[in-house]
């Protein structure tokens, strides 16, 4: 299931296609109903009603989300390259390289996601490509943008990413020689045993990788010298570049010796949850017996049931606290920075960042422990969430624990907003509960709000 056949389809259209004379919508197209049925089957086995409210659409919304996250392998290249290249003279009685014959083009800071093959979590990419034109001919540079988008919707590994673009423009522009170059950055979940046990884990994996082609196979030509220094200045560091053969090492923390560890020692996944994410991965286009992909749905699955609705409700016997309702003596205590991991219920993609905490307590008094409320920022992070509800949820658990006057601010970064058709880069989310004196007094309020540090959650 690649490109859609012209042997069989009448026409492409925007929002359906036609099969024949029958045309159909994109949420009667049968990959998208497979596509949904399978969610359903996810959705059970992590132990939710697929009839709650706020889970109804969800099967449509993965659906969506999916295949547009994916619609790589429905494109070609060709069409798009093509009637995009321009004449273009090159240095006119002169010793050198400029214009069309042979001048050095680079496009940087390219803003790309792609699936991770290995674990299907989205990664960011910010991809930088270079070409050395030839025959007196340019191409036009949002086309480069295009060629390298076509790949990178698809399930991707770094490294792969990077010579299929490479390769592609290559044969579809004929240039003396083509570079890419991709910072890539794959969000480090930890599972719920492990996340109490790691107080330094590290929600990041980064890699930086490149290609080359022509003028640029051999890594020591100098006109890659020329393409770093038009680089440097945006921070990338050389030495990093990992070598093309990276088939004894994997980036995806899924298959990472660390992943592998913290998963060990998890119950067999569902059967019947694999199946599912087999029939996903079909209905995008891919062959799940391809080797890449071969334990990719137990993985995902593994990963998954990290947000299993256990139907526990966290009990705090023994530490509800009584401040009077008094507040004389009393100053703004805050805990700042604590990570939380969670997964978005309308979409089930992840979303992760920091919770503030801040609460009124009597000078020298504490009446309850970091550690105390990073597990309760965990316990209500590890489900299928919303934000807004977590934020709340987070307010009504620790308001008793800490007399009442309670403020928490959440900042997030959701891969929804970059994974799905706004793919909007860079942006975070932030929410806020107030409860007792901090909803009735602006001061109290504006003065925590002046305590959080003003640090990204993107993770960049």
């Amino acid at each position: 299931m690649g490109a859609l056949d012209e042997g069989h389809f009448c026409s492409e259209l925007e929002n359906g296609v036609k099969l024949g004379c029958i045309e159909l919508s994109f949420e009667e197209e049968p990959e998208t109903i497979a596509i949904e049925d399978a969610v359903k089957v996810l959705m059970q086995g992590l132990g939710e009603d697929v009839n709650r409210e706020g889970l109804k659409k969800t099967p449509f919304r993965v659906a969506k989300a999916l295949r547009e996250g994916t619609r790589g392998y429905r494109q070609k290249v060709k069409d798009i390259v093509q009637g995009a290249l321009f004449p273009e003279a090159g240095l006119d009685n002169a010793v050198g390289h400029a214009g069309g014959a042979g001048g050095l083009v680079v496009v940087r800071d390219l803003d790309l996601f792609s699936y991770c093959e290995s674990c299907m979590l989205p990664f960011q990419v910010k991809c930088h490509v270079g070409y050395v034109p030839s025959g007196q001919r340019v191409v036009g540079l949002s086309k480069l943008s295009r060629v390298a988008d076509v790949f990178a919707k698809r399930l991707q590994d770094p490294q792969r990413l990077a010579d299929e673009v490479c390769s592609a423009l290559q044969h579809g522009i004929k240039p003396a020689g083509v570079a890419v170059v991709l910072q890539c950055l794959h969000v480090h979940f930890p599972n719920l045993e492990s996340v109490f046990l790691d107080s330094n884990h590290q929600g990041w994996v980064e890699l930086l990788v490149s290609s080359g082609s022509g003028v640029f196979e051999n890594e020591n030509a100098n006109i890659w010298a020329d393409f770093w220094s038009l680089l440097r200045f945006r921070g990338i560091n050389v030495e990093k570049t990992r070598v093309t053969d990276t088939s004894d090492h994997h980036w995806c923390p899924s298959r990472s010796s660390v992943g592998a560890i913290a998963t060990f020692k998890m119950e067999s996944v569902n059967p019947g949850m694999v199946t599912a994410v087999a029939s996903i991965l079909r209905s995008l286009g891919e062959d799940p017996l391809r080797k890449e992909l071969v334990g990719t749905p137990a993985r995902f699955v593994k990963w998954l049931m990290n947000f299993q609705n256990s139907n526990f409700n966290m009990k705090l016997n023994g530490f509800v606290s009584d401040n009077g309702d008094s507040f004389k003596g009393k100053h703004i205590h805050s805990e700042l920075n604590l990570s939380f991991w969670s997964q978005c219920e309308h979409h089930l993609l992840p979303f992760y960042g920091v919770v503030h905490i801040g609460f009124m307590c009597t000078e020298g008094s504490n009446p309850i422990g970091k550690s105390l409320l990073q597990s309760i920022v965990c316990f209500y992070g590890f489900k299928l969430q919303v934000q807004e509800r977590l934020t709340r949820q987070i307010a009504e658990m620790i308001s008793p624990l800490l007399g009442g006057d309670v403020i928490v601010v959440v900042e997030a970064s959701h891969t929804c907003m970059i994974s799905r058709g706004i793919e909007k880069f860079g942006s975070s989310t932030a929410t806020i509960a107030v409860l007792g004196r901090f909803s009735t007094d602006p001061a109290a309020r504006a003065k925590f709000m002046q305590s959080i540090p003003n640090t990204s959650v993107s993770g960049r």
